[in-house]
C-alpha cells in the first residue's frame, strides 16, 4: 500500500506553486497588496462574479457620464486590475493603457507602479519575455521606491525560477537567486522575498540554505502556511517525519484549505503505513485539488475500497511511527520548531499577534497627504517624515487587510490566490480609504482643501466634472428646432457633455436586455432554421427575397448563387494561389473538436473560453496545409480500411457536423489546427474580377449598394464595406459574437465542405451577454464559445443549421451567431446596412454601449449619420426621428466644444476633409471624434483628443490646437435640408437614397 511519497509530494508542490508567481497566501500578500499573481485562477463563485460585475459596472458608468472626471486614472486602473483578475486580457490592456494616459495628480498609484502592473498583465498572458524584459525596465528607473523594487524583483525571480523559455536552468537559477536576493536587500522585514528565496535553494538541493530562508521568513511573516508547508517538504525529504508531520500541521492550522499541505501530510501518512490517516487528510485538501490531480483521485479510491475491507485498527497493536492527525492536532510543538515559529505566537496555536501599528491619525493623515502633493519640493528632512508616515501608514493598512482576508480565508483554497495582486490592491483601495463623514465646504482654505482626498482618500461623492458652462436656464432642444435656434441657444448654454448623448438628452446608456417572459417551451428553444429557396434571377431580384430576409433573425438563401450564375471558383484556393500567393493570411490556431462541445486545454471539463494563437502566413503556404491536411484525412480513412465518406458539398463529415466517436475518445485523439482568417479583398486592382463577380448579386446583397449605410461611410471600413475570406479546414471556428455596431452580414459558401451554424435572435443577446459573465467571460473582448444546451437551459432559444456550398447566410441585426467548418471549405462575407429604422437604432444603440464597455466602434455613426442626411430622403418616421435626433445632439457638442476652446484661448483652424479619409478617433479613450479635432503632438505624432480627454491632459487646453472639419454653415444647411420625405410610395423612398454617397 506505500507509494513512492517523496517524489509525489515535491512534484505536486512544483505544479501548485507554478500556477502563481507570488504563491503567498492571501495573509501575506495583503501585506502590501501590490504583488502580482501570475495565472489567473478558474471561474469563481456566482457570488463573487456578481459583486465584479456590479463594481465594474459602476466604474464603467462613472466613465461614460464623465470621461474626464478627475479620478478616472484610478478607475481605470482598478477596471483594469478587476479585467486581469477575470482573465479578460485585452481588456485589462485597454484599461492599463487609458490609466498610463489619464492625468495622476490626483491618482492614488504612481506611473511605475502602473507600469508594473502592466508587466504583470503581460505575464500572466503567457508573454514571459516580454514581461521579463518590462520588470527588468522598470529596475533601472531611478525613482523606483524600495518597495515596489523589492515586487518587481520577487516578480523577476520567479519569473526566471519557474519559466525554462528564459534560459538554461544554471543560469536561470543564478538570476532567480540574485534577484529575490536583492528583493530582500530592498525590503527587509517581509518575508515574501525570504520564502521564495527558500524554494529556490530546496529546488537546488541547498537544504541548509533553504531551512534558513524559510525560519526567517516565518519571522518576518508571522507565520505563513505555504511556509510551513515547503519547512515539512524539507523535513520529509530529510527523513525526519515528526518534523515534517508538525510543519504540515503548522501549514494546515494557519490555512484550514491548503490543499499542498494536506496532501503532503497524507503522503506522510501514508509513507508511515496509517491508511486512515491518509485518507482522512486527502479528503481535507477539498473537492477542486481532488479534482484536479487524476493519480490523487486513484489513490482516494484505492484506500477508499482497501479501509473498507480492513479491520478497525487495535489499541494495543503495534506503536505507530506518528500520532494520528487527531492527536498530531493538538501536541505541543518541539523546541526546535518553535525556535523557527513567531516568537509572539508560535504555530499552530496562532492565537495573538503582535501588537498591531497604531493607524494615522487625522492629523498625520493630512501632513502625508500635503506631503505627497509637493513630492517635487521637499526637503530631506521632509522626504524622511514622508517615508515614515507612509512606512506606518502602510503597515496598519496590511493589519487591516489580513484581518479581514483571515475572516474570508477558510472559505478559499490555498490556490486561490493566483489573483492576489489584483484582489489585494482592491482591497487596498477599498480598506485603505479614511472615512470622511461630511463633504468639505467650499469656502475652505487652500491648506485645509488638501484634507478632501487624503492618500487618495474616498469622498463620500465621487464628483463628476462636466464641462462648466453658464448658470442659465437650460434650453430645451428638440428636433423640430431649426439649426439657427440650435446654435443660438448653444452660444448660452450647449448644455454638459452628459446630455450629448446621440441617443437624446436625458436617454441613459443602453442596458442589455433580459431573458423576455414568458420562457418559450422546448419546441421553441430549438427552431428550425428559416430557409429559402430560390430558382431563378427573377426570385433573386424580388422584393420579396429582401422581406424574407428582414423579417427572421438569421435566414439561408439557397440556390441564389446558381440563379445569378456567379462563379464561385474565383474564390477557390486554387484561383488565389494563381493571383496572388503572397497575399497575407491571418492564421489562428485552434484545438479540434466537436461543433457540440468546448474543453478546456487539458481536456478535462467543459467550458465556454475558446482559446486560440494569431500568427501570419501567405495564401500559397496555406493553401499547402489546406491541401495537405485533406491528403492525410484521406490517408487515415485508407489504413482504417473503409472509404473515406464523401457529403454532397465534398465534407468528410456528416452533414449536421456532428463527429463521429465520444468526447473522452476524440479528446484523447485532439490535434491542433491552423484556420486562415481575414484575408483582405478590399484591393480592386487585386481583386477586380472577384469583385466584379459579385455585384450580380441584389442591390441588399452587395458590397456596395446606394441601399447598404455602409457604402454612405466614404471610406474603407475592413471588413465590414469589403469583403474577406476565410480559408478553413474542419474544425475551424469563429467564436460568438454580434457584428460590429450590429450591422447586417452576408456568408456565401465557396465550398467544396460545409460549415455548421449556430444563432441566437438579438432580442436574447442579454441572456447570452449574463452566460458569459458567469463563465468569467467579456462578452466584448473575450473569445466564447457556447453551450446550446446551457442556452436553451437559460431560456434563450438557439439555431442551428448547415451552410452548404453555394448558400448565402444573412445575419440580420444584431443576432447572435458562431461557426464551425465541417469540412474543407472557404467562405467570403462582408456588412451591410439596410436602411430602415430598427437597423440604424440597433447601430447607434450599439455605438452607446461600447462606450459604457470602453470598446472601439469601428463603424462612425456620427459621421456616417451626416453623411447619409447629406445623400437620403427619408420617409420613414421612427427612422427620421432617430436620425434628426442624431444630428442635433452631435450639432450641439460640435458647438459646445468650440465654446469650450474658445474660452480657453485654443487657436482655431480650419481643416476639411480629403477624399477617402478615415474617421478620427481619439487617441486616449478610443472615441469618435467628429467636426472639432482637438491636436496635440505626442512622442512626435500628432494625436487627436475628445474634449474630455484634453481637458483631463491639460485643464486649460494648453499645447492644443483645434481643427475644424466642416464649415458650420454646411452643417447648418444638412440639418435644416432632412426632412420627413412625403413619398407616394414610403418604402421605395425609405430604402432608396437619390444621390450617390458622397466622397466624404
Amino acid at each position: 500500500m506505500c507509494i513512492s511519497t517523496i517524489g509525489s509530494r515535491v512534484d505536486f508542490d512544483r505544479r501548485r506553486s507554478g500556477t502563481r508567481p507570488d504563491h503567498i497566501s492571501r495573509r501575506v500578500t495583503s501585506e502590501r497588496g501590490a504583488r502580482p499573481g501570475s495565472t489567473p485562477l478558474p471561474c469563481a463563485s456566482s457570488a463573487l462574479v456578481g459583486s465584479a460585475a456590479r463594481a465594474t459596472r459602476a466604474l464603467q458608468m462613472a466613465l461614460y457620464v464623465s470621461p474626464g472626471f478627475s479620478r478616472a486614472a484610478d478607475a481605470h486602473l482598478r477596471l483594469a486590475l478587476m479585467f486581469k483578475a477575470r482573465r479578460h486580457w485585452a481588456a485589462a490592456a485597454l484599461h492599463f493603457r487609458r490609466a498610463r494616459l489619464a492625468p495622476h495628480q490626483d491618482a492614488t498609484f504612481t506611473r511605475l507602479e502602473l507600469s508594473f502592473h502592466a508587466a504583470h498583465l503581460l505575464e500572466a498572458r503567457g508573454l514571459r519575455k516580454s514581461a521579463r524584459d518590462a520588470y527588468e525596465r522598470l529596475l533601472k528607473e531611478p525613482q523606483l521606491s524600495s518597495a515596489l523594487k523589492a515586487d518587481v524583483c520577487r516578480q523577476l525571480g520567479w519569473l526566471y525560477h519557474r519559466c525554462v523559455s528564459l534560459g538554461e536552468a544554471p543560469a536561470r537559477a543564478r538570476a532567480a537567486v540574485w534577484c529575490l536576493q536583492r528583493a530582500v536587500a530592498a525590503e527587509p522585514d517581509s518575508g515574501a522575498g525570504l520564502y521564495l528565496l527558500g524554494r529556490c535553494f530546496a529546488a537546488q538541493g541547498k537544504v541548509h540554505d533553504a531551512f534558513i530562508a524559510y525560519r526567517n521568513s516565518v519571522e518576518k511573516s508571522e507565520g505563513n502556511a505555504d511556509t510551513w508547508c515547503s519547512i515539512g517538504v524539507l523535513y520529509q525529504q530529510q527523513n525526519q517525519p515528526m518534523d515534517a508531520l508538525q510543519a504540515y500541521i503548522c501549514a494546515v492550522q494557519l490555512d484550514k484549505g491548503h490543499s499542498a499541505a494536506w496532501t503532503n501530510l497524507g503522503s506522510l501518512y501514508e509513507s508511515c503505513q496509517m491508511a486512515r490517516d491518509a485518507f482522512a487528510c486527502y479528503s481535507n485538501g477539498g473537492s477542486a485539488a481532488v479534482a484536479a490531480h487524476a493519480p490523487l483521485r486513484q489513490r482516494l479510491a484505492f484506500l477508499r475500497a482497501h479501509l473498507a475491507h480492513a479491520p478497525m485498527p487495535s489499541v494495543t497493536g503495534k506503536r505507530r511511527q506518528l500520532p494520528s492527525i487527531e492527536e498530531a492536532w493538538n501536541l505541543p510543538i518541539s523546541a526546535e520548531m518553535s525556535s523557527r515559529a513567531p516568537k509572539s505566537a508560535p504555530p499552530p496555536y496562532p492565537g495573538k499577534r503582535s501588537e498591531e501599528p497604531p493607524p494615522l491619525n487625522h492629523q498625520q493623515l493630512q501632513t502625508l497627504q500635503y506631503l505627497q502633493r509637493n513630492s517635487h519640493n521637499l526637503s530631506p528632512q521632509q522626504q524622511a517624515l514622508m517615508q515614515q508616515l507612509l512606512s506606518q501608514y502602510r503597515l496598519a493598512q496590511a493589519a487591516r487587510a489580513r484581518a479581514v482576508t483571515k475572516s474570508e480565508g477558510s472559505n478559499a483554497s490555498g490556490g486561490e490566490s493566483a489573483e492576489s495582486l489584483a484582489e489585494d490592491l482592491l482591497k487596498r483601495f477599498s480598506d485603505s480609504q479614511p472615512d470622511i463623514k461630511k463633504e468639505p465646504t467650499k469656502n475652505t482654505s487652500s491648506g485645509s482643501s488638501s484634507s478632501e482626498a487624503v492618500l487618495g482618500g474616498r469622498q463620500p461623492v465621487v464628483k463628476l466634472e462636466p464641462l462648466k458652462t453658464d448658470p442659465l436656464k437650460p434650453v430645451a432642444f428638440n428636433i423640430g428646432m431649426s439649426s439657427k435656434n440650435i446654435l443660438d441657444a448653444c452660444k448660452e448654454n450647449a448644455g454638459p457633455p452628459t446630455a450629448w448623448s446621440v441617443l437624446g438628452d436625458g436617454c441613459g446608456a443602453p442596458e442589455p436586455p433580459a431573458v423576455p417572459s414568458p420562457r418559450l417551451s422546448a419546441e421553441q428553444l430549438a427552431p428550425p432554421a428559416p430557409f429559402v429557396y430560390v430558382e431563378s434571377k427573377r426570385d433573386a431580384f424580388s422584393p420579396q427575397l429582401q422581406d424574407f430576409c428582414l423579417k427572421h433573425p438569421i435566414a439561408v438563401v439557397r440556390g441564389l448563387t446558381s440563379a445569378l450564375k456567379l462563379d464561385l471558383g474565383l474564390f477557390s484556393t486554387k484561383t488565389l494561389v494563381e493571383a496572388w500567393p503572397d497575399h497575407a493570411v491571418e492564421v489562428r490556431t485552434q484545438l479540434m473538436q466537436s461543433a457540440d462541445e468546448n474543453w478546456d486545454p487539458t481536456g478535462r471539463r467543459r467550458v465556454w473560453a475558446c482559446a486560440s494563437h494569431r500568427s501570419h502566413t501567405t495564401v500559397r503556404k496555406y493553401a499547402q496545409y489546406q491541401a495537405g491536411s485533406f491528403q492525410e484525412s484521406l490517408r487515415e480513412e485508407r489504413e482504417r480500411g473503409a472509404a473515406p465518406h464523401h457529403s454532397a458539398g465534398g465534407t468528410l463529415s456528416d452533414s449536421d457536423g456532428r463527429e463521429s466517436g465520444g468526447p473522452v475518445k476524440r479528446r484523447k485523439g485532439a490535434r491542433m489546427l491552423r484556420f486562415g482568417t481575414n484575408v483582405d479583398l478590399s484591393d480592386e486592382r487585386k481583386w477586380r474580377p472577384q469583385l466584379t463577380e459579385l455585384q450580380k448579386l441584389p442591390a441588399f446583397a452587395r458590397v456596395a449598394s446606394a441601399a447598404n449605410m455602409l457604402s454612405h461611410v466614404g471610406h474603407v471600413i475592413l471588413g465590414m464595406n469589403t469583403v474577406q475570406l476565410y480559408m478553413k479546414v474542419p474544425g475551424s471556428r469563429t467564436p460568438g459574437h454580434q457584428e460590429n455596431n450590429n450591422f447586417c452580414s452576408i456568408n456565401i459558401n465557396i465550398g467544396p465542405g460545409d460549415c455548421e451554424w449556430f444563432g441566437v435572435p438579438d432580442a436574447y443577446w442579454g441572456g447570452v451577454r449574463e452566460l458569459c459573465d458567469r463563465h468569467g467571460l467579456s462578452y466584448l473582448h473575450g473569445s466564447w464559445w457556447p453551450d446550446p444546451e446551457e442556452l436553451r437551459a437559460h431560456g434563450v432559444p438557439v439555431y442551428r443549421f448547415t451552410q452548404r456550398p453555394g448558400d448565402l447566410v444573412w445575419v440580420n441585426a444584431g443576432c447572435v451567431h458562431w461557426v464551425q467548418a465541417t469540412g474543407w471549405c472557404n467562405n467570403i462575407a462582408w456588412n451591410v446596412g439596410p436602411l430602415t429604422a430598427r437597423q440604424y437604432s440597433l447601430a447607434l444603440e450599439r455605438y452607446e454601449w461600447n462606450k459604457v464597455q470602453n470598446f472601439k466602434s469601428i463603424v462612425p455613426m456620427v459621421h456616417l449619420t451626416w453623411n447619409l442626411a447629406r445623400n437620403i430622403r427619408v420617409s420613414d418616421p421612427r427612422l427620421h426621428r432617430a436620425m434628426r435626433t442624431c444630428l442635433m445632439q452631435t450639432l450641439r457638442a460640435a458647438a459646445g466644444t468650440l465654446n469650450a476652446v474658445r474660452a480657453r484661448g485654443v487657436p482655431i483652424r480650419f481643416h476639411g476633409r480629403a477624399r477617402g479619409e478615415a474617421s478620427h478617433y481619439c487617441g486616449a479613450c478610443e472615441r469618435e471624434v467628429w467636426h472639432a479635432l482637438l491636436v496635440r503632438e505626442h512622442e512626435r505624432r500628432h494625436v487627436v483628443h475628445c474634449l474630455a480627454c484634453a481637458r483631463r491632459v491639460s485643464p486649460t487646453l494648453a499645447g492644443f490646437l483645434c481643427l475644424e472639419e466642416h464649415h458650420t454653415e454646411e452643417l447648418a444647411q444638412v440639418y435644416d435640408a432632412f426632412t420627413l420625405h412625403r413619398a407616394a410610395t414610403p418604402l421605395a423612398a425609405a430604402q432608396a437614397p437619390t444621390t450617390v454617397p458622397t466622397p466624404d
